[in-house]
């Protein structure tokens, strides 16, 4: 794989997770939730621990780093949800992690178009909060 194959991957994971922190942001009631830098940089990460896994060792058991990635932003995202009486906060945020980390993945094993599609849906789904209220 090319270095430059690589940049435009990590540019288009960057973007991707840009278009849901953006979305998230605007939806930010409150301090401390996870918002345009860090859905960036979770899909970031995501994308290039998938290169790194795929190109850099071999006889690797490529799997493992899809396991890891999903595993670890699921620690991540319980981090944001927060608990208080019967209400709980930050489960959207937390999913939207999540997902973030599932585009990150996809880019980072080619799998590009099917990363832009996620992206547009999770912006459609974010958007019904218009409609939940």
């Amino acid at each position: 794989m090319s270095e430059i194959n690589i940049i435009i991957r990590l540019l288009i994971a960057t973007i991707l997770g840009a278009l849901v922190g953006l979305e998230r942001e605007k939806a930010k009631t409150e301090k401390g939730y996870a918002g345009l830098r860090t859905h960036m940089l979770v899909c970031l990460g995501s994308a290039l621990f998938t290169i790194v896994g795929l190109y850099a060792f071999e006889n690797a058991d490529t799997a493992r780093i899809a396991a890891g990635i999903v595993s670890g932003i699921g620690f991540l995202g319980a981090g944001t949800i927060i608990a208080s009486g019967e209400k709980i906060r930050g489960l959207t945020t937390a999913a939207g992690l999540w997902v973030a980390s599932a585009i990150g993945l996809a880019v980072g094993a080619n799998f590009v178009l099917a990363a832009v599609v996620t992206t547009f849906l999770v912006l459609i789904i974010l958007a019904l909060r218009r409609i939940e209220k």
